[in-house]
C-alpha cells in the first residue's frame, strides 16, 4: 500500500491565518498592557507551508513602530501559550511580529497626490494670478 503525500491546503492556510488575527487582537487587548507600545491593529498574519511559523503585521498608533514591535516580541512566547489553549490544531505557529508601512506609505502616497493635484489644472494658474478663468481681471 502507498502513502499518499498531502497536498498543502490554500484554503486552509488562509483560514488559520485568519483564525490567529482574530484571536491575537483579541489576546492582545484582554492579556497585555501595551501602555508603551501605543493603539496596536493587526493586519495580516502570513503562515508558512507547516503551520510552525507566523509574521503577524500590524500598525501601531501613539507610539514609535520599533517600541511596539519590541514590546509585541517580548511578549510572543506568552501569546504563543494562550493561543495553544484556543486553538484546536497539532502545530500552533511561533510567532514573529512586524511593522506593517503599507498604511504610512499609502498615507504619503494619497498626500502627494493630493498636493499634485491641488497645483495642477488650468484653473489654478489663473487662481494664482488673480483672474477668473476666462482671462478677465
Amino acid at each position: 500500500m502507498s502513502r499518499h503525500k498531502s497536498k498543502p491546503n490554500p484554503g486552509r492556510n488562509t483560514r488559520l491565518a485568519d483564525q490567529i488575527q482574530k484571536d491575537l487582537a483579541g489576546l492582545i487587548q484582554r492579556e497585555l498592557d501595551m501602555s508603551r507600545a501605543g493603539l496596536v491593529t493587526l493586519t495580516g498574519v502570513d503562515l508558512s507551508a507547516d503551520y510552525a511559523h507566523a509574521k503577524v503585521y500590524f500598525t501601531v498608533m501613539g507610539a514609535e513602530p520599533e517600541q511596539a514591535t519590541a514590546a509585541l516580541n517580548e511578549k510572543a512566547g506568552y501569546l504563543h501559550s494562550l493561543l495553544f489553549k484556543l486553538l484546536h490544531i497539532h502545530t500552533v505557529p511561533t510567532l514573529r511580529f512586524v511593522h506593517d508601512a503599507q498604511l504610512a506609505k499609502g498615507i504619503a502616497l494619497s498626500r502627494l497626490i493630493d498636493q499634485a493635484n491641488s497645483g495642477a489644472g488650468p484653473d489654478a494658474s489663473a487662481d494664482a494670478s488673480g483672474l477668473d478663468p476666462e482671462g478677465r481681471g
